[in-house]
This record gives structure tokens, C-alpha cells and sequence, in this order.
């Protein structure tokens, strides 16, 4: 008898931490992330979403790649690349993976969404960005944010400031400033 119970509490004990330790792996990533809400915001909205993009509910493979990014050079920023060396090789899928679990920021109220670009000025963008531009596997939610973010990204590609997408220079640099304006502004209406 004395026997049986041993192994119950054995392996209760064992239940236990199998169950406890995602329960902390979860913790370290949520306590490790919280520096990213000085920026980025606690509750998904961006201290300056001029400069900074919204992260939370962002596509996972999108920000498994730029935390990559980031820490190797591939893209640059002093603040993102110290902030990404941070996190270890073996935490970036599961930062990732919190960010793009939590919910897109709701929808303020805003004027109406100004009139879509030419279609065959935005229809290239729907092939990685979707067709409601809320994204895909490898490419970003553009839905949402703010107009200076993504006319600067978008010009970082088309004047070769911005590398680390081997399609994006090419697609931004055959459209005029105008066209990027006028994407820049429908996308943020969405």
C-alpha cells in the first residue's frame, strides 16, 4: 500500500511540474515583453504611431522575421537591435507568438476611408497583404496603421534605406511618391 501511494504522489508531483512549467515558460515571455509596451504600447497602441508600429495581433511570422532582423543588422535601428538582442534565438518564436495572440487595437472612430488607389497600383500589395490587407504567413497587417509609418517603411524600401525584403525595394520604387501617399493614406483608414 505504501508502495501505491508513493507512485500516486510521484507522479502527481511530476503532473505538477509538467503542467507548472509552461505556466512559467509563460511568465518569463510575458515579463520579458513588458519593456516593449513603453514603446509599443501596453494595451496595443503605440506611444508614437508615427514611428512606431502596432504589434499586437501583428502576423507571427512577420515579427518572428523582424526580431530577427533587427538582431542581426538586417534591419536597422540602435533602439530595436538592443531591445532584440534581448531576447534569446529560442524566445523569438514564442515573443512572437504572445504578440500576434493578443488582439489588433479597435478601431477608433476616424473620418471615412479615402478613395482605394488604382487598382493596379495596390492590387500587387493584396498578394502578400491580402486582400482586406489584415495580412498573411509572410507578410505584415497593413490595415490599421498609422500614415507616417507606413509611407516612411515605404519609402525606406523604394530609396534602398530599408533591405530586408528582397521584393519590397523593386514594388516601391515603381510607384511614384503620389501613389505611396495615396496607399498610405487608404491603408491606415481600414
Amino acid at each position: 500500500m505504501f508502495k501505491n501511494l508513493f507512485s500516486t504522489i510521484s507522479g502527481a508531483v511530476v503532473l505538477v511540474a509538467v503542467v507548472a512549467v509552461p505556466a512559467n515558460a509563460q511568465d518569463a515571455i510575458e515579463a520579458k515583453v513588458q519593456v516593449c509596451g513603453s514603446c509599443h504600447g501596453q494595451a496595443g497602441e503605440p506611444m508614437d504611431p508615427k514611428t512606431m508600429p502596432t504589434i499586437w495581433g501583428q502576423q507571427q511570422s512577420y515579427l518572428v522575421k523582424q526580431l530577427h532582423d533587427f538582431r542581426s543588422g538586417d534591419r536597422t535601428s540602435a533602439i530595436m537591435a538592443a531591445m532584440a538582442k534581448t531576447i534569446q534565438q529560442d524566445e523569438i518564436r514564442k515573443v512572437a507568438a504572445y504578440f500576434a495572440a493578443k488582439p489588433w487595437p479597435p478601431e477608433k472612430a476616424s473620418a471615412p476611408a479615402p478613395a482605394a488607389p488604382p487598382e493596379e497600383k495596390i492590387a500587387v500589395c493584396k498578394a502578400c497583404h491580402q486582400a482586406k490587407f489584415e495580412g498573411g504567413a509572410p507578410a505584415p497587417r497593413l490595415a490599421g496603421l498609422s500614415y507616417e509609418y507606413l509611407l516612411a517603411q515605404m519609402n525606406n524600401f523604394a530609396d534602398g534605406q530599408r533591405t530586408n525584403n528582397l521584393d519590397m525595394p523593386k514594388l516601391m520604387q515603381a510607384l511614384t511618391p503620389a501613389d505611396r501617399e495615396a496607399i498610405g493614406h487608404y491603408l491606415s483608414a481600414l
